[in-house]
């Protein structure tokens, strides 16, 4: 199956557009996240990026939440939007966490999770499911710019029990179309503006 990932949007038209011009050439798409800048432009974007009509899932980032999320992708019928939840395509499970893990410093508006939360978010995830997390795992892909690691533990372990036959990540944008091994899989942060992945 070929896929178009991306993450971090962040409420760019232009960007948005681009993914639905891409998506024709994919079986299905998969958004991480952070479609929205701090809680605003959800509707205008997700509107965009309706156009798409492959199979897509979704997951909140920490730029809106998760009934937000819902709520903006009611009028695109090719949408599942995912937290704690799986969907599967042509044989293939996907499976979401969304939000900031762990708790971000951003305050009130960030969509966040402690560690604990998300350990029992991603309790139902099965094994070998491509696993789409607005979050990385802890030490991979993570390192703010100086040096420490915001990804999650909660993550990290899951990938560790469950081993996805693929993890797709943003947050953290200094690593925006880049990607990484962990424990045998293959994690990658595709950033806005897309990355082509096969599973």
């Amino acid at each position: 199956m070929r896929l178009l990932l991306f993450a971090d949007v962040h409420a760019s038209l232009d960007g948005a557009r681009d993914l639905v011009a891409r998506s024709g050439a994919v079986d299905a798409v998969v958004g991480a996240g952070d479609f929205a800048r701090v809680r605003r432009g959800l509707g205008p974007t997700i509107d965009a990026l309706a156009a798409i009509a492959r199979p897509t899932v979704l997951v909140p980032g920490n730029n809106e939440t998760l009934a937000e999320l819902r709520a903006a992708c009611r009028a695109w019928p090719a949408a599942r939007v995912l937290h704690g939840t799986s969907a599967e395509i042509d044989g293939v499970v996907f499976f979401g966490l969304g939000g900031g893990v762990p708790v971000t410093p951003f305050g009130a508006w960030s969509f966040d999770l402690d560690e604990d939360e998300a350990a029992a978010l991603l309790e139902p995830c099965p094994e070998g499911a491509v696993l789409v997390s607005h979050s990385p795992p802890r030490g991979v892909l993570d390192r703010d710019a100086s040096g420490r690691h915001l990804g999650s533990a909660a993550v990290r372990a899951a990938i560790a029990r469950l081993r996805p036959r693929l993890v797709v990540c943003g947050h953290i944008h200094a690593f925006a179309g880049q990607e990484a091994e962990l424990d045998g899989c293959r994690i990658v942060n595709p950033g806005p503006g897309g990355f082509l992945a096969e599973v």
